[in-house]
């Protein structure tokens, strides 16, 4: 069911796309539905070009931060565990999937793609885990412990979305390839880690280095 429903939502931006389980490097211990490169037997012709570009289904890549953010919080349980999570702009669900499997007390995904939030919870039923839904961060529940988040900083205008986190939660882990320099001092640089989007995007070599942080206690 799952598959024709995210291959459905694929084809509205690019008509040979579809989906494949597959286990990114950066975090091989979830299996995620993400784009089949193996459908593209050639370039993408103008057309299908300017629609990804126009309506990119972010959801169906697993970006190297929400690898790396994944993994640092399965290997660090102790962050989520018993907490009520909620994964700011949450793509895939990969993040809030790791946070259930790290025996968060509540998982949340939120995200404003009606067709990423389908894919967070076929992601979360494929890896036997259950989590929540929430489609804006206006909605977002109270009572909310920790609030995750990974590269949703690329766009200046989201720049004081450092400061919202902070004040939403009592804890903030941030993972983010694109600001070297995050200009709050909230926020506490955790590690440095490698990782690529998965399927591979060929990005600058900048972009696969990823910062943590951490915000609170």
């Amino acid at each position: 069911m799952w598959t024709q429903r995210l291959n459905h939502h694929l084809r509205q931006t690019l008509a040979r796309g579809r989906v494949a389980v597959s286990h990114p490097a950066g975090c091989p211990r979830i299996a995620l539905y993400l784009f089949d490169p193996g459908v593209l037997e050639g370039p993408l012709s103008h057309e299908e070009a300017q629609a990804v570009v126009a309506e990119p289904a972010y959801w169906s890549f697993c970006w190297a931060s929400g690898q790396v953010l994944a993994q640092w919080i399965l290997d660090n349980p102790h962050w989520v565990a018993g907490k009520r999570v909620l994964d700011f702009g949450s793509g895939s669900g990969v993040v809030a999937v790791a946070s259930a499997l790290a025996g968060a007390r509540q998982a949340i995904a939120c995200d404003t793609d009606p067709a990423a939030l389908d894919a967070a919870r076929a992601n979360a039923e494929l890896n036997g885990v259950e989590i929540g839904l929430c489609d804006d961060w206006d909605n977002r529940p109270a009572g909310l412990d920790v609030v995750t988040a990974a590269d949703v900083l690329y766009d200046p205008e989201n720049r004081p979305l450092l400061g919202v986190f902070r004040e939403s939660a009592g804890r903030v882990l941030l993972a983010d390839s694109r600001m070297k320099v995050l200009g709050d001092d909230g926020y506490r640089k955790q590690t440095t880690i490698e990782a690529r989007t998965w399927p591979d995007l060929h990005e600058f070599e900048e972009f696969n280095r990823v910062r943590i942080y951490l915000a609170g206690e």
